[in-house]
This record gives structure tokens, sequence and C-alpha cells, in this order.
């Protein structure tokens, strides 16, 4: 066994503990769509109003985890990841306990902060513990968390919530929480902390007009899934007749399919281009979106395009990022720290978009919504090479 192997697997466990900690944030910003209903029955208010706290974490997210890079880097790259698990549960319990909109809305916009001080970090320091060859695995990994959230982790806690209340649901979630946060520093040690970079550098990024394209193709792709995933049980309720299995079905077979087209979108885009995986990708998510309406008597008819559209949706993501990486050299390695911050800010604007789409047209809407976001969503994708034509054909001199 070669020295690169053996250190492989000797981080292999802290690989694991990240992708877990992952799971967990993924989980509990993706389950709230499952217990929309639930949730706002209880609190005694809308499905729309509690929606209101998808969009206060999302932007928690997007503000604070750029600042937590500028600000804290220093600390040492396990006590914060700890420390932001433990905030992260705290903010759920509130959430968890909450007599009302109000204190609901408050633990989830707080547990945003320990979201933003995790997700970046523990992406990082996965590719700062892997050797060099192996740092693709390593990120794979880890990434597989956020994954799992979507296919697993969503439909469980909506299926618990459906059986045992959404605040047994959001208390596994906790419980997850708080385990991990103890786990981490006894698994996760000794990551090297990156040389800081300035304020004025990471923004010096934005200055690309091709980088900014993809930035908007990433929020205006994100907020088009979205859209429909948040407002998913108003949106299928005519096939599952409100029942909380039945959309726990649909969403995981929007999951395991998702899996797959997370799978295939990475080999087909080295081999065939960014370009023209991304550009299939989002038009299979408009046509998904677009026929879900048409179907949404029959459970069996949805269930399939659950499953086709959860292809479309895993894949697209891919060829984005990889064209963000790969975009320019001297921004490679900052880049991607924006792409998390366009990713929530997509999500965020979500829930307002689908709000006014209901209160336009009902739940028939929603999809249309979010297919004509995802339609911005490749002409801005588009635009980045055009960016890139008139940047060469651009007079010398």
């Amino acid at each position: 066994m070669t020295i690169i192997e053996q250190s492989y697997r000797r981080t292999t466990p802290a690989f694991v503990v990240l992708a877990l900690g992952l799971f967990v944030v993924g989980t509990n910003a993706f389950v709230i769509a499952g217990l929309l209903p639930e949730i706002a029955a209880t609190l005694h208010t809308s499905a729309a109003a509690v929606s209101v706290s998808i969009t206060t974490y999302s932007l928690v997210v997007a503000v604070a985890a750029p600042a937590v890079s500028i600000l804290l880097p220093r600390v040492p790259r396990s006590a914060l990841m700890a420390a932001g698990l433990a905030v992260f549960a705290v903010g759920t319990a509130v959430a968890a306990v909450a007599p009302d909109l109000g204190w609901f809305i408050a633990g989830r916009t707080f547990s945003g902060i320990g979201g933003a001080a995790l997700v970046p970090t523990a992406t990082a320091a996965a590719a700062s513990l892997a050797a060099p060859e192996k740092r693709g695995r390593a990120l794979a990994l880890v990434g597989a968390g956020f994954t799992l959230a979507t296919a697993v982790g969503s439909p469980l806690g909506t299926a618990l919530g459906g059986v045992a209340g959404w605040r047994f649901a959001l208390w596994c979630v906790v419980g997850l929480g708080v385990v991990l946060a103890a786990l981490i520093p006894v698994f996760v040690r000794n990551v090297p902390l990156a040389p800081p970079a300035s304020l004025k550098r990471r923004l010096a990024v934005l200055a690309n007009l091709r980088v900014l394209a993809l930035l908007a193709t990433t929020v205006f792709m994100i907020a088009g899934f979205n859209i429909v995933y948040i407002f998913s049980a108003a949106v299928t309720r005519a096939s599952t007749g409100g029942a909380g299995p039945l959309l726990a079905a649909l969403l995981l077979a929007y999951g395991v399919a998702g899996v797959v087209g997370n799978v295939v979108a990475g080999p087909l885009t080295d081999r065939f281009g960014s370009r023209r995986i991304a550009t299939y990708a989002l038009l299979g998510q408009v046509v998904a979106l677009a026929v879900l309406p048409f179907v949404e008597a029959s459970f069996a008819a949805s269930a399939v395009v659950f499953a086709l559209w959860g292809v479309t949706a895993f894949a697209m993501a891919i060829p984005v990022q990889h064209r963000l990486v790969h975009l320019d050299p001297e921004s490679s390695a900052l880049a991607p720290s924006w792409y998390s911050t366009a990713m929530y800010v997509g999500i965020a604007i979500a829930p307002p978009i689908g709000t006014l789409a209901l209160g336009a047209g009902g739940a028939q809407v929603v999809p249309f919504a979010g297919a004509a976001v995802t339609v911005a969503a490749l002409v801005t994708f588009l635009l980045s090479f055009a960016a890139r034509a008139a940047r060469r054909s651009a007079p010398m001199g």
C-alpha cells in the first residue's frame, strides 16, 4: 500500500463526518418544503408566511459565508466547524419549539449562521486534507452529503413529519447536529489554514463579465428549482390528496433520480463539454416543470415527471460549476466561493416568487414560474460564452 493510499484511508473517517455535517445542514434546508402545510397549521399562519424562513435562512448563509472566511481566517477549522454545527443546532431547536411564526423564523435565521460556518469550511477542508491525486474523490465524498440530503433526508423528514409531527422531524435534525459537533474535533484534525484573501481580491473576481453571467446563471438555476420544490406540497396536492407519505414518495423519486443525474453529469461534461451538458440539463428542467401541471391529477405520471426533473436538476449544476472553475486561471481559486453565495441567493428569492405565482393563479402557475426562471438561467449561461466571444473579437491596441 502506498503512502498516499494510507493517508487517504486515515482521512476517510474525517470525510465521512464532514459529509454527514453537510447532510444534516442540507436536510434542514430542504425538509421544510415537505412540512410547510403542517408547520403553517400548527403556527396558525399560511405556507407562504412560513416560507419566509427559507428566505431569511438563505440570505444569512449567503452573506455570512464569505464574511466568515474573511473575518476568521486564523480560527482552527475543526473548532470553526464544530461551533457552526452547535449554533446550527441551537437555532433549529428554537424553531422546533417555536410557539409562533416569529420565533420559528428567528430560530431558522439564527441556524443559518451555523450553516455559513460549516458548509464552505467543510468543502475547503476536504480539499486540503486529501492528497492532490485524491482531491476529486474527497470532494465527491463530502459533497455527497448535500446530494443525500435531497435524495433521502428531505423525503425521510417529510415522512417523519407526517407520522410524528414536524417538531419531531426538526428535533431529529437537532440531535444529529449535536452529535456531529462533538465528532468533528475527534475525527477532523490538523486542517491546514489557507492564506487569507482580502475583500478587495475577492471582489475583483466580479469584474469578469463571464463570471458574473455564470453567477447569474446559478441564481436563476437554483431559484427555478426551488420555486417548485419549496411549494411541492401545493403543486402536487391533486395527485397526493395532501397526504405526507405520498409527497415523500414523490420527493424520494426526485432525489433518487437526482443521484443518477449527479453521477452521470461529471463524465458527460468531461466528454462533451460544459456548454452542451448545461444547455441540455437546463432545457430538461424547463420541460419537466412545464409538463408538471398537465399530469397533476395522476400520481404515477407525477412520479415519472419528478424523476425526470431530478435527473436534470442535479445534472445542471455540475457543468456550470465546471465552467466557472475553468473559466479563468487567475480567478479559479476565488470564483467558486461566489458560487455558494449565488446558490443561497437563488434559494432566498424562490419563496417570494413562488408566493407571487400562487397568488396570481394558484398552484398550477408555480411550475410555469419555475420554468420561466430556468429559461433566464439558460440565457445568462449562453451569455457567458457571448461575453468571451466579444472579448476575443475586441480590437487590439
